[in-house]
């Protein structure tokens, strides 16, 4: 037999069984019948070396049948090199790692995602409460807010407090038996939407008391009594809180707070308890101003041992009223301009007793790990969805704007350069929409995605931040121009709070989502790390062992599904059922095992180095980010029925987020250290070069086009923003507008044919007057295009100001911001 044909037929043996994941006893059986069969036909010296060399290499795969053997001549040298290399898990860092749940970030990692456990979420729908608070409460607090007037006396106006207060907006996530609404993750998403589409100050004030803060605090850890005190009063608005975490000296490395407690006893309410003495100073607290309960966050200490031996006993949680004596609320910060409430701490040796810690006295030092578990709801839902709202405002004005907006003689949607920011806003909406509601929905299903959380908090904030900037390009001066008419500036401007805030976008990206996503998603490396930290060496290799023979076999099952699949060009992966769109759940597949194959490979280079390779772990942030939105695109798709609308920018969102995958994919493999592993890694990966392709000029040009003119696909990535329908409103003259240049194209098309004629006249003042001078229009046509030149006039126009009342107006804002 031809030696080739040997060669090919030992890989494609070998590939099979490791694509199948075969037990290593069947594989094992497997490959000793195949080698015998070849054995018999092979001929010649050369031949009979190949044969050789691998009964050799099924020799070594029969003695790793034996735990004996491979434990001792495999495993074990390799726990003792780990031992060496591998840095002591601090308490903090395992907190991070245990915190929440994995789910689909899971199923990216294993390289073999089931789709089957993200198709089968329930399909988007709110209960009938729901659905009415939102076209009720919810509506009439938009339509109430005028975020520009907020702007200008530097909070919500009493009126707006007491009808929040009132309507029990800031007890979404407190259950009926307290008094709350006790709504779906679902609802509190697109309730803080439709409100941050409106409001941005008014979206915040309601999104934090229903976030990372005591409320959810008290949910999860609270004592009975502490929930039956608390909880009816937040859901009523007699309290309104905040949450202190952020030190002047410990922003994003929040673990390291220096604010600290010392376990003591004192006087409270005439009598001695044992509590604690507490000093703090915080900064960066919203309505931190006007909160009348502080959640607050300290490392705790017992130098007495008056709680047991431990001294350093960890971060704990304490809720405090602004009231008691020692607390200091200061003055306002002015984050980017905006209104909403936010402002400085502190207190120094401020005595509480111990039943305000948050779940009691027994809940001292926990308070990292409840942080942890409580941030999912802020990354999850509160941050995605008032970038959402971003998103789908620019989405909807900018379509419209260019619509109705001409520059020589042409709508602006007709220039390509328009055409390619256009694109990028509708894929970006759509993209962060999806995957803002699949995570929704996964919260509704008793997941806690920690991982996600801060990818989606990443993605939706950065694509929120390109949309806005893309949407200030297309409009031109008339968004720049701020004023009661702008619907894109004090977006603009709030952008850089967004990416900041629950973690700093760059330290998210390059520390936290691959980091983390590494340790609790890979499907043994966490076990690995848990067995080499086992003290009794026995128990410790027989971990380690069953840990390690499991990841071996991943390695080697990725690195058949990467070549079979990057072979193949992903046509053969994916399940047929899935209609139009087939190809691109084969092609997610591909990126899901060439990343995982590139990520084991990372790992083993680098081991506990990685981390401190930022720029590497970004990039496979990157990655992992771009796969989750794109899996989530594909089930929004299927949802909503495969609507033919979609299937532009669907493909537009799909291209692009290849592509992004694969630059990210090619960046590392240039900058891992092992150039042989590297060289063989990009031949699995790119065997045939890089061969996906960003969108085409035509495709952009078709999303651009179904942006400005499908009114179908303006209103799937609006929907559930809030939309005024007055012919004079902010939002609504441009709907007018819009209409009105649909419903007069042809008369305008007339007209625009006469002044090329000379029957209209270039300088004529009173175009709809020349025209029926002319001839060119009928009275009720004139009526028409004045009507349609008022219109548009209004959509375009920007704001100007009296002088003197412009700066006496930013002066009280700036005086209200500043107030104490």
């Amino acid at each position: 037999m031809n030696v080739l044909l040997i060669i090919l037929a030992l890989l494609v043996g070998a590939g099979v069984l490791a694509y199948l994941r075969a037990p290593l006893s069947i594989a094992t059986a497997s490959a000793g019948i195949g080698l015998l069969v070849l054995t018999d036909v092979a001929q010649g010296v050369l031949a009979g070396l190949v044969m050789l060399l691998a009964w050799i290499a099924w020799a070594g795969l029969l003695a790793m049948n034996s735990a004996t053997l491979r434990q001792r001549f495999l495993s074990r040298p390799v726990l003792t090199s780990l031992r060496k290399v591998m840095p002591q898990m601090s308490q903090t860092e395992r907190d991070a790692i245990d915190a929440g749940t994995v789910w689909w970030d899971a199923e990216l990692f294993s390289g073999a995602p089931d789709w089957r456990r993200l198709l089968e979420l329930p399909k988007p729908a709110l209960s009938d409460a729901e659905q009415a608070f939102l076209d009720g409460p919810v509506e009439e607090l938009c339509r109430r807010a005028d975020e520009w007037q907020i702007g200008r006396d530097g909070d919500l106006s009493p009126e707006l407090w007491r009808f929040i207060k009132e309507q029990g907006v800031l007890g979404i996530i407190i259950p009926k038996r307290y008094g709350g609404l006790e709504f779906s993750a679902r609802a509190h998403s697109a309730i803080m939407m439709k409100l941050a589409s409106r409001s941005g100050t008014a979206a915040i004030s309601c999104m934090v008391p229903n976030s990372l803060g005591p409320a959810e605090l008290l949910l999860r850890y609270g004592t009975e009594a502490q929930k039956d005190h608390y909880l009816p009063r937040l859901a009523r608005g007699e309290e309104v809180p905040c949450f202190g975490l952020t030190n002047p000296h410990a922003g994003s490395d929040a673990a390291s707070i220096p604010d600290f407690g010392v376990v003591c006893e004192g006087e409270f309410e005439g009598r001695k308890v044992l509590g604690m003495r507490v000093t703090w100073e915080k900064r960066y607290i919203t309505l931190g101003p006007v909160a009348t309960l502080l959640g607050l966050a300290f490392r705790l200490y017992d130098p007495d041992g008056l709680l047991g031996d431990e001294t350093d006993l960890g971060i704990t949680l304490a809720l405090i009223p602004t009231d008691h004596p020692g607390v200091e609320i200061g003055r306002r910060h002015y984050p980017a301009r905006q209104a909403f409430q936010n402002g400085p701490n502190s207190g120094r040796d401020v005595f509480i007793p111990m039943a305000w810690i948050v779940g009691g006295q027994e809940r001292c030092g926990d308070g990292w790990r409840m942080l942890m578990n409580c941030l999912a709801a802020g990354r999850s839902i509160s941050l995605p969805a008032t970038s959402t709202a971003a998103l789908k405002m620019a989405a909807w004005t900018t379509g419209a704007y260019a619509r109705v907006r001409q520059q020589f003689n042409l709508p602006l949607h007709r220039f390509e350069g328009v055409q390619e920011a256009m694109a990028r806003i509708a894929a970006n909406t759509y993209l962060v929409d999806a995957a803002r509601d699949v995570t929704a929905g996964a919260l509704d299903r008793g997941e806690e995605p920690a991982v996600l959380s801060a990818v989606l908090k990443y993605q939706s904030t950065e694509r929120m931040r390109e949309a806005i900037n893309d949407a200030m390009d297309v409009h031109g001066g008339r968004a720049v121009c701020d004023g009661p008419s702008n619907y894109l500036f004090n977006a603009y401007m709030a952008t850089p709070v967004a990416i900041t805030v629950e973690g700093a976008n760059i330290l998210t990206r390059s520390l936290i989502v691959f980091g983390q996503g590494a340790m609790r998603c890979h499907p043994y490396l966490l076990k690995e790390l848990e067995a080499v930290a086992v003290v009794n060496p026995e128990e410790s290799l027989r971990r380690f062992d069953k840990a390690f023979r499991g990841h071996l076999g991943h390695i080697f099952a990725n690195f058949a599904r990467a070549a079979f699949r990057n072979l193949t060009g992903g046509v053969l992966g994916s399940d047929p059922s899935v209609g139009e769109v087939n190809y691109w759940y084969a092609q997610l597949e591909r990126a899901s095992a060439s990343f995982a194959l590139v990520a084991d490979s990372a790992l083993a280079q680098l081991g506990g180095a990685l981390k401190r390779r930022e720029m590497l772990s970004g990039r496979f942030a990157d990655i992992l980010g771009e796969l989750y939105l794109l899996s989530a695109a594909l089930k929004a798709f299927e949802d909503r029925g495969r609507r033919s609308s979609e299937l532009a920018v669907l493909e537009y969102a799909m291209r692009e987020g290849l592509y992004r995958v694969q630059q990210a994919l090619d960046e590392i493999l240039d900058n891992l250290p092992e150039r042989g592993v590297c060289w063989v890694l990009r031949r699995v990966v790119f065997p045939f070069g890089r061969r996906w392709q960003r969108p085409s000029d035509a495709l952009t040009r078709e999303v651009a086009t179904d942006l400005a003119e499908s009114d179908e696909l303006r209103e799937t990535l609006a929907a559930g923003i809030y939309r005024d329908t007055d012919p004079e409103g902010v939002i609504g003259r441009l709907d007018h507008a819009v209409r009105l240049t649909l419903s007069c194209q042809g008369l305008l098309d007339r007209v625009r044919d006469a002044r090329r004629d000379g029957r209209i006249a270039p300088y004529s003042g009173d175009v709809p007057a020349a025209a029926l001078a002319a001839g060119v229009v009928n009275e009720a046509e004139a009526g028409q295009l004045r009507a349609y030149e008022k219109a548009l006039r209004l959509a375009i126009d920007v704001d100007d100001f009296d002088a003197d009342a412009l700066w006496d107006a930013a002066a009280t804002g700036q005086r209200a911001a500043h107030a104490a």
